[in-house]
């Protein structure tokens, strides 16, 4: 059975301005996306879930449905605020979105194979989507998961700070703990972080980061499904709160439920945090089209 590639594409953009996920960054006026779902093809991922919202939701269809047809199989499910388990109501006052968990909780009626879940606007490289369906074609444990792994200083933006999860594994590359780390930029001529207390505390850039590239079984829904059940008694009437992938991850770590393969892929990554960074990442992409990775058209 062929993997699902489920593309997490409900966000906004809010600090890029505008729906980045479908902002022209190749040649032909491609996207990032274009490029994850042409590696995912090309690493024989048999069908595309996106998960978005309902008030883009045309535009989407408008440029996949006809890019894709005949290339691969098409899904659509949306994130809304409404979506909730039975018992369960909006707040008043509630606008922000309820974590990436929720949005693939939403792929839980169409998804019943092995799947990678990717961020809509990173850039993974070829060689990520390889390993991965490799692995979700080779792992018949349902309760083994995976991620792929990435440096530190190859996750970098020049025109502001990150966030990123910095990994640890044991010696059979199965993943430990993921410490989440804020404002990382170069300070001087090294890389450093801002610690809960306001320190600036210096990183080597070796160190291997989740870019939220996840392969999973459908396993992951039941216990999706619940997870989310108990953040929402205890924060739902929180305006803010989010449920995040990797803390459900990590819950299931804990209760030997599940645990993760780190995978390293040696693939460049680059994304559009920043409006700033288009630039950089149009030379990226024409880079690796001249070096002959990908064809200077994509879909033709």
């Amino acid at each position: 059975m062929k993997p699902t590639l489920f593309v997490l594409a409900a966000g906004m953009g809010s600090r890029f301005g505008g729906l980045k996920q479908v902002e022209p960054i190749g040649p032909g006026g491609e996207a990032i996306i274009d490029y994850s779902i042409f590696d995912a093809i090309r690493a024989g991922f048999g069908k595309v879930v996106f998960v978005i919202r309902e008030s883009f939701g045309e535009a989407f269809k408008e440029k996949f449905d006809n890019l894709l047809k005949g290339k691969i199989e098409v899904e659509y499910v949306y994130q809304e605020l409404e979506f909730l388990p039975k018992g369960f109501s909006v707040p008043e006052g509630r606008e922000k979105p309820w974590g990436t968990a929720h949005a693939i909780l939403m792929g839980e009626n169409v998804i019943n194979e092995p799947f990678a879940a990717i961020n809509a606007d990173d850039f993974y490289g070829a060689n990520s989507y390889k390993v991965m369906a490799e692995f979700l074609i080779s792992s018949d444990n349902e309760k083994e998961y995976s991620m792929v792994g990435y440096k530190l200083n190859n996750t970098l933006s020049e025109f502001g700070t990150v966030s990123r999860g910095i990994c640890e594994t044991d010696d059979s590359e199965i993943l430990t703990k993921i410490s989440e780390r804020h404002e990382i930029g170069e300070s001087g001529n090294a890389i450093a972080f801002t610690d809960d207390n306001g320190i600036r505390l210096p990183l080597t850039g070796d160190e291997i980061v989740s870019m939220n590239f996840w392969g999973f079984k459908p396993s992951l829904f039941k216990n999706l499904e619940t997870s989310f059940i108990n953040f929402l008694k205890k924060n739902i009437i929180t305006p803010k709160s989010e449920i995040y992938i990797p803390n459900v991850v990590f819950d299931l770590i804990a209760e030997e439920k599940a645990f993760v393969k780190v995978l390293k892929a040696d693939s460049p990554w680059f994304g559009v945090t920043y409006k700033e960074d288009k630039p950089y990442v149009v030379e990226k992409l024409n880079s690796l089209i001249e070096n002959g990775d990908y064809p200077e058209k994509l879909w033709h």
